[in-house]
């Protein structure tokens, strides 16, 4: 998804405006974490960015993103830009070497 919101709409309240915008960023990961992952992947992990405009959209985490469209709307931009791509993501299992045992620590 690559887009840009609208923060203020005329007969609308700002408030209500960027709830909106937030309940169709969070719609649209529900809708793509729903989606059958492949063959070989675990999940599906997100690329994001979020700016007033395209070219200064700065990249972002994933639990991120609400709080970047928040405090755009604070400064009092009239649009924010969200570009959230879905990509394949797998799970990196820790190499047991690195566990390491407290009750082994106490022995000594």
């Amino acid at each position: 998804m690559k887009k840009n919101f609208p923060l203020q709409a005329e007969g609308k309240h700002p408030d209500r405006v960027l709830e909106a915008v937030k309940h169709d960023i969070r719609k649209y990961f529900k809708r793509e974490r729903n989606r059958d992952v492949p063959k070989g992947v675990d999940f599906w992990d997100f690329d994001c960015k979020v700016g007033l405009t395209a070219d200064t959209a700065e990249v972002v985490r994933v639990s991120a993103v609400i709080e970047a469209v928040d405090a755009a709307a604070k400064t009092g931009a009239t649009s924010v830009y969200v570009e959230i791509l879905s990509k394949h993501g797998v799970r990196v299992i820790k190499a047991q070497d690195d566990y390491e045992d407290p009750q082994e620590d106490a022995k000594y």
